[in-house]
């Protein structure tokens, strides 16, 4: 009896034809929706063309893993950001005993208050300011991801605003199971990384965002 029951769920099924429109659109949630503020796209894309011609990319072990991470902002009067200040304090569980555990130490968000001397004048400046005047701003970085590639299964302490740069209809983000799109054409997402989370990028072109750090009390577990 099973079995047959199985196999009639299986036929209703088949008779219902998938929508396939809305993945290419973006569809909001309580932790991922679309904020009032807007910039140029074309201009984020130039501007971000010059600053990599000038600084380029951070030399770091996710670029063989093709990830390109490049800070535009850092803490007063220290530059030197390490491995850490890249990434920073993250939970996951990594395997099939389903244990939530710790990565790496905290990082003070609310330190980065400086941008990068090198990129003063540029629309990407023009961007972290106008963020700024409206946020608790922490760090700041373009985060790029090469073709069929994602992020682990991970929460953060601090939720993130994500800025699409380029994107393709593969590049997806996932926030506690909710999955969408986000468009490169100038919107300014809300992203509640508190939750799990990752981002997907299954298309054939690279995907570029500008993502900022959210600089209130951070989640301690």
């Amino acid at each position: 009896m099973s079995v047959f029951s199985d196999r009639q769920k299986v036929e209703q099924r088949m008779g219902i034809i998938p929508e396939t429109k809305s993945v290419a659109r973006f569809v909001p949630s309580d932790s991922i929706f679309k904020l009032d503020l807007c910039f140029d796209v074309e201009k984020l894309r130039a501007s971000l063309a010059d600053c990599l011609e000038k600084v380029g990319y951070a030399n770091n072990e996710w670029k063989a893993q093709g990830f390109g991470i490049l800070p535009l902002n850092h803490r007063a009067d220290d530059n030197d950001l390490s491995a850490n200040d890249l990434s920073g304090r993250y939970w996951m569980r990594k395997d099939d005993r389903y244990i939530e555990e710790a990565f790496e130490d905290y990082v003070a968000e609310s330190a980065y208050t400086e941008f990068d001397s090198r990129l003063i004048g540029t629309y990407l400046e023009e961007v972290y300011r106008a963020l700024c005047a409206q946020f608790p701003i922490g760090r700041v970085r373009i985060l790029s991801k090469e073709v069929y590639n994602c992020n682990s299964w991970h929460r953060d302490p601090e939720p993130r605003l994500h800025i699409p740069i380029v994107s393709n209809p593969g590049a997806l983000f996932v926030v506690n199971h909710h999955v969408t799109h986000l468009p490169a054409d100038g919107s300014v997402y809300f992203t509640d990384t508190r939750g799990y989370h990752t981002a997907i990028n299954g298309g054939i072109e690279p995907r570029v965002h500008l993502v900022a750090a959210l600089a209130f009390p951070p989640s301690q577990n």
